[in-house]
């Protein structure tokens, strides 16, 4: 079994990723961080397991074409939210009409925000490495 070591690895440090693109994610209103980080760590770990195990092994795992459909659901949750900001009275992505107060729209509307940038950047990120990846098989 070829590259056994970084098969053994890449299982060890694929799921430490994961959960560190998550704390990135959510963590992003309070600190350093955000969705667009927490979109590149996230598909580094898909890269770091495409690499390891091999282009068709990852495309088992998330397909292109849910890719695309998550690429177009992050656009539509930020796009979304500013839409129902403004039904709620507000100018579009004022996150304070959100909720009962202001703190808690700021924190709700962001929260939204940053995850629909992340799954944008995640699936944008990984359908780009797919596209390129798979030139090389052709």
């Amino acid at each position: 079994m070829p590259n056994l070591i970084l098969r053994v690895v890449s299982k060890i440090l694929i799921p430490p990723i994961i959960i560190f693109a998550l704390y990135v994610q959510f963590h992003g209103d309070f600190g350093p961080g955000g969705g667009f980080q927490a979109g590149v760590i996230f598909s580094a770990a898909f890269i770091l397991y495409a690499l390891v195990f091999g282009l068709d092994a990852a495309e088992n795992v998330i397909s292109t074409s849910v890719l695309r459909f998550l690429a177009s659901l992050g656009v539509l949750i930020y796009a979304g939210v500013g839409i129902a900001t403004v039904f709620l009275g507000g100018n579009y992505l004022e996150y304070t009409v959100l909720a009962s107060t202001q703190v808690a729209g700021q924190h709700l509307g962001i929260l939204l925000v940053e995850l629909g940038v992340g799954i944008t950047v995640f699936s944008v990120m990984l359908l780009i490495f797919f596209t390129f990846a798979a030139k090389g098989r052709a």
